[in-house]
Formats: structure tokens, C-alpha cells, sequence
């Protein structure tokens, strides 16, 4: 870190411990996710042992906050030494399972250019009082309980306010802006703007994400009676509770109130990773499209919050400088030129450099076909090896080493995979966007669950995963054929020449639930008057 930073001293709370933790169906992953929140902690841990201050370093005061219904919400206060005048706002609301001192080194750094910072553990987390909201409408008051605070008790200036977060700090600025006018300016890191299309898309439960956030969740916190509930019944598949989970997660997803937020008018920057195994991009780049305000858009490399990893170490980091450029513009009027770059800013998987963008629309006008001729039948309930990977560790190996998950295509048993290739490229292609399948199906059962696979393949055959995703129905009547389209996961990446690209379905990954009865199978057809392809945004470098 940065020299001249303020030694900060932490009382350290002990949270309540797993065993008196309520549990959940994710106890497969407990362990996994008591390493993962272990090694978070001790970055947020770590960044308060900077070195030692100098004269006009920051304040740093650990303070207790009164959140929605009276609920102590613990916070702290990173603010300029000078109290002489008022400065912009930034309220940072905690990550999921994280301390108060996640932000601790962003905050001195945005302190020592001229604001008040104040970040504040969610309730239901660590010392914080009240039950898990998952951002609910507690949160999205407590919000504006802090900003309330932080304007009667720090030198801050109520006309220039922004949010700004990580994950869940992410969709809580998003959230709080809709409802509370104040706020001038959003940035939200890896976060979510539509729930239900980040855990539940293609109607298939995310499990091993889900499986995650409640166990970090029950260690961490306190997980509600309500959101036990959701959690038992996401896990358990239970039909007949879909709509309850449905209108749970749409009054948590931003885009609900996407009306507030444009009336509201707030600068929106939104942050997130190619392969985030949590929020897949996919949602983000649907809520851009519909701001109307200021707004900006990034995708880079990466795995759920690792883009933004280093910053909280207080290293030299893109995202969080970008967030800081924002706020400077939008709430300090900095004429830094942010505004005048291209507003959607891209980085792909296997090269460095940033591609600016007009609009998300210009990112793959061109699309090309891969046709999917032929009938291909699969039994489902095997894995075939294609498979997304793990949960936060897929993306990140992918992010430092470009190490995505592979598949030999010539050794994928026919019988549990249907395959189908493009010709080899004579040149380089890049894919930029969105690649979506349409084909038509047959199952054996009233239900089921397919995933596909969009491969690029190398002269040996040894596939490279570039996107993917799952599809689940129910009720379709067994025999009769039915129509399925599909947007896989968006992304950038480089095709070279001589490689192919294939498309590969099958019925079973281990991030997500599936729905195959035993002895199922599914038939993919191309009827004639209704053909079957890949629609990929493909263009030559």
C-alpha cells in the first residue's frame, strides 16, 4: 500500500460460530465456503496494518449506526483531516459475509482525495444486528439510514452522494439509488441487477453458487427464517413454490425498479467478470441497455469479484480506479474525460488490451449460423465431461493462467453428448457479445435439463470452453416436439486460425440442479421449415 496510510486499530468481535450457525441445504459445501470467506477475511483483515501515518492522514472512527427499525448496523468513518469545509459522500455497504473492514484501504485512498467515506456491515452480518435482508427492504432503508447519519455527523455534503459496492455492497448501491434521490452516483462491482436471471436462469438452480452464499451466509451471519425458506425450497425443486421465489427475488433485483432509477437520474457504472460463476454478465448488459442516465459499462477476465480483488489490498487496481474517476467526475464535476471514452469498456479472455464500445448493441452486430443439421439422441443423467467448472475457481485460473475448462470433443461419448463443429477458420475470429442457441426438442419425460457448451477447438481436437448455459423445462408432453432458445453466457474471446467451434449439449454440470428422470433421453432435431443453429457475434480481427 501507498505511503502516509493511517494505522488503524480493529476490535476485532468474534462472529457467532458455524455450530450455533442455522444450516442449510448447502452443507456440501460448507468447508469450501469456510475457506473461501477465511481467505476474504484476512485480506479485509490485512489492510489495516498499513504504515505509519503522516500528519494529515485521514480520520479513521469505528461508530454504531441506528439502521431500519432502531438495528445497530456497525460502521466506520474514513474521512479528511480538515473538517474546515464539506466534501462528497461515498457509502459502502459490506460484501456478503465480509467485515467492516473490507473497504478499509479503498476508503483511506478516496479519503486522501477529498471524501467522507463511510462503510457499514450489512445487517444480519457479523457484528451488525438484525437478520440476512438479502437486500431486501431493510437494506435498500438502511441505506438511507447511513447517508442520514453520515450528513448529521461528518462533514459531508448532501448534494453530492454516491454508493458504491462490491457484490452484495453492489446491489444495494443499485437498489438504494432507485429509492433514494440523494444518491448522484452508482458504482457497483460485480453485482447483480436481475436475481432470479443470476441464480435461476433457464429456469435451473444455480446450486453450487447458491449452495455458497448460504453456507458463507449461516457462518458469517444470520440467516433469516424467510430466507431459510427461499433456501429450502430452491434446493428442494419444489414446483409449486416457484412463483413465491420468483416474486422473492424480483423485489430484490434492481431492474424492477429500472423507472425509479432513471427518474432518479443517478451516474450508474457497472463492473463485473466474463466467467462470474455467482452474477453472470448476461444481467448487466440487459440493465445497461435500459439506463437512460449517465452510465457506464466493464467487463473483464475474471471470476465473481477477482477483478477487484487487489484494490482491497489497496495495490493498484483498473476497476476500482475507474470507480474513482466516476465519482470524481459525477460528484467532484473532475473533467477527467471519463465521460468522453467510449461507455462500454471490454477486455477479452486471451488478450490485454481494452476495446471501447458506443453501446452494448455494437459489441457483436455481426452475427454468423452454425447450422445443427441432423437428429442427434442423448440420454441424459451422465455426464458427458463437458462441464463449466467450480464455482469462483474456474474463472479466476482462467483469469491469471487463461486456463479455461476443456474437453477433448473427438472423446465425448456420443451417447450422453450431442456435437456439432464448424469448419475450421482460415483466419482469426473474435467473439463479442452474446452467442444464442435455437433447436427444436424431444423428451421422453415432462421434464428435463440440457446444458450447452460453445467450445473453440484446436487442430488436436482438445476444446477451450468460451461460453455456456442451462436449460430446464417441465410440463412438455413426452414425444411431442418443442422449440428451446437459449442465450449463453456473454463474452470476449479470440478464435485463431485453423481452429473450429463447436457446440455441445449435454444433460448434467455440477454448478447446476438438473431435472432428467431416470431413462430419460432428449432428441435435437432441424425440422425444415424450423432449423436448428448456434447464432454466434463473430468477426474476423
Amino acid at each position: 500500500m501507498g505511503h502516509g496510510r493511517t494505522p488503524l486499530r480493529i476490535c476485532a468481535t468474534s462472529p457467532r460460530t458455524a455450530a450455533s450457525a442455522p444450516r442449510t441445504p448447502a452443507t456440501f459445501l460448507r468447508t469450501a465456503a469456510m475457506g473461501a470467506v477465511s481467505a476474504t477475511l484476512l485480506a479485509g483483515t490485512l489492510v489495516a496494518f498499513a504504515p505509519a501515518a503522516e500528519a494529515a492522514a485521514p480520520t479513521v472512527r469505528f461508530v454504531d449506526i441506528s439502521g431500519d427499525g432502531g438495528v445497530t448496523l456497525k460502521a466506520n468513518v474514513v474521512a479528511p483531516a480538515d473538517t474546515s469545509r464539506s466534501y462528497p459522500l461515498l457509502v459502502l455497504p459490506t460484501s456478503w459475509g465480509l467485515p467492516q473492514v473490507e473497504y478499509l484501504a479503498q476508503a483511506e485512498q478516496l479519503a486522501d482525495s477529498g471524501y467522507v467515506v463511510v462503510s457499514y456491515n450489512v445487517r444480519g452480518f457479523w457484528q451488525s444486528g438484525g437478520e440476512i435482508d438479502v437486500a431486501g427492504p431493510s437494506d435498500v432503508a438502511d441505506a438511507s439510514k447511513v447517508i442520514d447519519w453520515a450528513l448529521a455527523n461528518t462533514p459531508a455534503d448532501s448534494g453530492h452522494i454516491g454508493m458504491a459496492g462490491l457484490s452484495y455492497g453492489a446491489g444495494i448501491s443499485l437498489l438504494a439509488a432507485a429509492h433514494d434521490p440523494r444518491i448522484k452516483a452508482v458504482a457497483a462491482l460485480s453485482g447483480w441487477a436481475d436475481l432470479i436471471q443470476s441464480i435461476y436462469s433457464g429456469r435451473t438452480q444455480h446450486a453450487q453458487a447458491a449452495a455458497l452464499l448460504g453456507a458463507a451466509g449461516a457462518i458469517t451471519g444470520r440467516l433469516s427464517p424467510e430466507l431459510q425458506q427461499i433456501l429450502k425450497e430452491f434446493f428442494a425443486s419444489d414446483l409449486s413454490k416457484e412463483d413465491e421465489i420468483l416474486a422473492w427475488g424480483k423485489e430484490r433485483s434492481p431492474d424492477t425498479y429500472i423507472d425509479q432509477l432513471n427518474a432518479n437520474h443517478p451516474a450508474v457504472m457497472l463492473a463485473n467478470a466474463w466467467q462470474d460463476s455467482i452474477f453472470p454478465p448476461n444481467q448487466y448488459a440487459d440493465f445497461y441497455e435500459k439506463l437512460t442516465g449517465p452510465k457506464r459499462l466493464e467487463f473483464r477476465p475474471g471470476d465473481h469479484a477477482t477483478t477487484e480483488l487487489t484494490g482491497l489490498f489497496g495495490l493498484p487496481n483498473d476497476v476500482w480506479s475507474d470507480t474513482e474517476r466516476w465519482m470524481d467526475h459525477y460528484l467532484k464535476g473532475a473533467d477527467n474525460g471519463i465521460d468522453r471514452e467510449q461507455p462500454v469498456q471490454l477486455k477479452a479472455t486471451t488478450t490485454g488490451g481494452y476495446e471501447g464500445y458506443p453501446d452494448w448493441k455494437a459489441v457483436g452486430p455481426t452475427r454468423r449460423k452454425i447450422a445443427l443439421a441432423g437428429t442427434d439422441t442423448i440420454t441424459a443423467n451422465v455426464d458427458s465431461g463437458a462441464d463449466g467448472g467450480l464455482v469462483l475457481l474456474t474463472g479466476l485460473l482462467d483469469q491469471v493462467a487463461q486456463l479455461p475448462p476443456v474437453a477433448s470433443i473427438p472423446l465425448l461419448p456420443r451417447r450422453y453428448a450431442a456435437v456439432w463443429q464448424s469448419q475450421p477458420y482460415a483466419t482469426a475470429q473474435h467473439v463479442r457479445g452474446t452467442a444464442q442457441l435455437h433447436t427444436t426438442v424431444t423428451g421422453t419425460k415432462e421434464s428435463g435439463t440440457l446444458v450447452a457448451y460453445l467450445y473453440d477447438v484446436g487442430p488436436l481436437g482438445l476444446g477451450k470452453l468460451i461460453a455456456h448455459a442451462p436449460y430446464t423445462f417441465h410440463g412438455q408432453t413426452p414425444g411431442k416436439p418443442f422449440g428451446v432458445d437459449l442465450e449463453l453466457t456473454s463474452t470476449a474471446y479470440d478464435v485463431p486460425a485453423g481452429h473450429r467451434l463447436a457446440l455441445v449439449v449435454d444433460t448434467v454440470d455440477p454448478l447446476y440442479i438438473e431435472h432428467n428422470p431416470t431413462g430419460a433421453q432428449l432428441t435435437f432435431s432441424s425440422p425444415a421449415d424450423d432449423p436448428s443453429y448456434v447464432s454466434v457475434p463473430l468477426g474476423e480481427q
